[in-house]
């Protein structure tokens, strides 16, 4: 089985456009709302739900956590609709896509999302489940519902992709 590393870099805008959106405040369109006591951060990740009776679904979900070394082997995506991941307790979490490559995930990058940091993944775009960090750790999602199966997963035959150190940035 063939091992290779895989580096960790910072989730930014620019970083994780080809993957989907970033959900953070900064950089964000703000409104005043409600009669000026509440700000609004506009439009923060496009949210996809395509399909035979297709709804969007808000669920929390609960990760065990993860530390380094961490071995990468599968990943999944979802064909009929976005999947957001909101953390809600304050803690970074790891983010792990790649590009369609025929069928199946292209080269891997990693990401470390801030405590204030979200990701919102296309529909189609490769990723790692959740990867949560330090303890468990709860997460709000944004996720599509319908008739059709919204879930592939691709598991790496000969292959393992590791992560040996995860660096605060």
């Amino acid at each position: 089985m063939r091992v290779e590393l895989l580096g960790v870099e910072p989730l930014t805008k620019a970083a994780f456009a080809p993957f989907g959106d970033v959900i953070e405040v900064e950089g964000a369109e703000r409104r005043l709302i409600n009669n000026g006591s509440t700000e609004r951060f506009h439009d923060l990740a496009r949210v996809e739900a395509e399909g035979t009776e297709a709804r969007v679904l808000i669920n929390i979900f609960r990760g065990q956590p993860f530390a380094a070394p961490i071995d990468i082997t599968m990943m999944e995506r979802h064909p009929f609709g976005s999947q957001a991941f909101i953390p809600l307790q304050g803690r970074p979490f790891l983010v792990v896509v790649a590009q369609d490559a025929a069928g199946k995930p292209g080269p891997l990058r990693a990401f470390l999302a801030r405590s204030d940091q979200g990701v919102n993944y296309w529909r189609n775009v490769w990723h790692h489940p959740l990867l949560s960090l330090e303890q468990a750790s709860d997460f709000l999602i944004v996720d599509r519902a319908g008739m059709e199966d919204n879930l592939e997963e691709y598991f790496f035959p000969d292959f393992i992709c590791r992560i040996d150190t995860i660096t605060d940035f």
